[in-house]
């Protein structure tokens, strides 16, 4: 980045500034990067605007008729050379993740090390993603190519900058792609600094391009840039809807993944400790501010007393602080989240069964509690809409028609969890309750690389992850020879 030199306050980096065409390029405005923690500023942030993201588009513009035409094995190859470089600067990349979201180190790293998984997936998947021959008619030749779309453009969130870097760009990059990458304004530092490891790696300058800056800034013209092909983003669901306008003024496709409000779904016949164990991790691993978090329980009514007792022990156990102290549970990212988030809660109905304040233990940062609601209306704010902080509400059911109904009665349907022996049960449910993702018996954010990824109804639409993300950067051509 453009100052790398050391700050008293353990900051890696004291400017950050856009990477454009393989060189750090300052914006003529810049703005405060701010840690979590502490409130300490970590440095300015290059303020991009929408000349900037001309230059980017323009730069990866210039480089995509080159990287499409570079072979799969050797694309292949400098992605795994990434990869390698990635888990080489782990460290650095860890104590950036931690600084910018506050997120525990331990957290980080994990974040650090599925970023490298990214390009490795993707740099084995591209050597064997092939057309089709289609032998329908004996007097044509007729087979299929996947084709790359052009040029990308992504905005990302905040709550994991590292994850969401390597599914934007890993799978675009791979199928012979060039990117623009507008990082959230809270957490820019880690997509620079990949920026730079992949010109070191050997990826050609302007392949991979990173405008830095506000969202409605640099965010909105990078989204409505009548130069990019594709538009991916990450976020609210507000504003994946003007990113989704955007895309349909230059008819290109879009990838959205937004809110969600994911229900835990338990049957008196689960194992309610391994349920409390998944359940405390889906809502509390970083500090909650995932889109995936299973922020709904849903109990049945004769196991509800048991399992909120085995909650409220897990959540009363847990530990908090700076992520540098690598604790639990971090901060949220920012005052203002923390702020909405103590807004929800002290506007729930409900009884609060642990947790539901700021803690005044900490003089700054922008901590809460972990904190479990029960007896909540399914109707309330609070159970229709995404909070965005480690804040469980709990509600109950009596049979499956009602446990389903509580699942698909929100306007989101990202995940889902079912806990039940009952195999058949659980198939039954898996079919009926609304989700890109439905766990049985475990719970994960997002599953893994592998696993395709995305939503229904305003959780968005598209796959990230897994073989189909290659087919959300390419078009299919046909060729029909007469022979």
């Amino acid at each position: 980045m453009l100052d790398t030199t050391n700050s008293p306050s353990t900051a890696l980096t004291v400017a950050t500034t856009a990477f454009i065409d393989g060189q750090h390029i300052a914006a003529k405005n810049t703005y405060q990067n701010i840690d979590p923690a502490s409130g300490a500023v970590l440095g300015d942030v290059s303020r991009c605007d929408a000349d900037d993201v001309d230059k980017a588009v323009a730069s990866a513009r210039a480089a995509q008729a080159g990287w499409a035409a570079t072979k799969p094995e050797v694309r292949a190859d400098l992605l795994q050379a990434l990869a390698a470089l990635i888990l080489a600067n782990a460290d650095e990349l860890t104590q950036l993740e931690s600084e910018d979201t506050g997120k525990p180190l331990t957290q980080a790293r994990t974040d650090a090390t599925v970023l490298a998984r990214y390009f490795t997936f993707y740099a084995r998947a591209i050597d064997s993603y092939y057309g089709l021959a289609l032998p329908v008619d004996e007097n044509f030749h007729v087979y299929t190519r996947r084709e790359p779309l052009g040029v990308c453009g992504s905005v990302i969130a905040w709550n994991y900058p590292m994850q969401l870097f390597g599914r934007a760009v890993a799978p675009a990059l791979a199928t012979g792609n060039t990117v623009v990458i507008k990082p959230a304004d809270e957490t820019p530092r880690t997509a620079v600094r990949i920026a730079e490891l992949a010109i070191e790696a050997g990826i050609p300058a302007g392949v991979l391009n990173i405008v830095t800056g506000i969202g409605i800034e640099a965010g909105a013209a990078l989204a409505a840039h009548p130069g990019i092909n594709h538009i991916g983003f990450v976020g609210s669901t507000a504003v994946g809807t003007s990113i989704a306008e955007a895309a349909a003024q230059n008819v290109i496709p879009a990838v959205l993944e937004l809110g969600g409000k994911s229900p835990h779904i338990v049957f008196p016949d689960a194992d309610l400790d391994q349920a409390a164990s998944f359940i405390t991790k889906g809502i509390l691993q970083n500090a909650g501010q995932t889109c995936s978090a299973g922020s709904r329980l849903l109990v049945h009514v004769d196991v509800e007393e048991e399992l909120l007792a085995k909650l409220k022990t897990n959540f009363e156990a847990v530990t908090i602080g700076p992520g540098s102290d690598d604790l639990d549970l971090g901060p949220l990212v920012s005052r203002k989240q923390q702020k909405r988030v103590n807004d929800f809660v002290q506007g729930a109905n409900g009884t609060i069964i642990t947790g539901g304040n700021i803690p005044t233990s900490f003089e700054t940062g922008a901590f809460f509690e972990p904190t479990i609601i029960a007896g909540v209306d399914a109707t309330s704010d609070i159970a229709q809409n995404e909070v965005f902080g480690p804040v469980l509400v709990a509600m109950t059911f009596q049979d499956e028609d009602e446990a389903v109904a509580l699942a698909n009665g929100t306007d989101y349907a990202l995940m889902a969890a079912v806990w039940t022996k009952d195999v058949s049960r659980a198939h039954r449910l898996a079919r009926r309750v609304q989700a890109g993702q439905v766990y049985v018996n475990a719970y994960g954010a997002g599953g893994g690389v592998e696993y395709p990824f995305g939503g229904f109804k305003k959780s968005g639409y598209g796959r990230e992850k897994g073989l189909e993300s290659l087919d959300a950067y390419t078009a299919t051509k046909t060729v029909i020879v007469k022979l």
